[in-house]
């Protein structure tokens, strides 16, 4: 007798139907992965523009201007080159009555330290995200959980 090596029609069938599987899960995965990255940079990275604003406002002896546009989805510091929002983010923002306008919203940080306080809120999909706010007396950044 011979010892035949090799394998069967069913173990390659079930080998090829778990590829099939896991290749139909990738992007979606792949898309989870790269939506939570863009949520944690952009939350990194306003965090970073606003405690710049206020170091800058503190620094340079002005008022240093954080803006929000909502209409075009941008943000940073005002007289710098703005960064752009993720289009899955949803974006709300509390700020004072005067730095207001037309489709877009400002937190202005003072010389002495204060700002004109506000909170600017980074939503994903599910509801779930983070409010960062910047307190008016001291103009202190802090960062918070929003649960769905």
């Amino acid at each position: 007798m011979r010892n035949h090596r090799g394998f069967t029609l069913v173990e390659l069938l079930v080998v090829f139907a778990i590829a099939a599987l896991l290749a139909a899960l990738v992007p979606t995965a792949f898309d989870r992965l790269r939506e939570s990255a863009e949520y944690r940079s952009t939350v990194r990275t306003m965090m970073t523009q606003l405690r710049s604003a206020r170091v800058r406002a503190q620094q340079e002896r002005r008022d240093v201007r954080f803006v929000l546009d909502l209409n075009q989805r941008h943000f940073g510091i005002d007289g710098e080159p703005l960064l752009s929002l993720p289009a899955a983010l949803k974006v709300r923002a509390v700020v004072a009555q005067g730095e207001t306008s037309p489709g877009s919203v400002a937190i202005l940080f003072l010389p002495q330290g204060g700002a004109t306080g506000g909170s600017v809120e980074l939503l994903r999909a599910s509801g779930a995200g983070t409010r960062l706010r910047v307190d008016w007396i001291s103009g202190r950044v802090t960062q918070e959980a929003l649960l769905p």
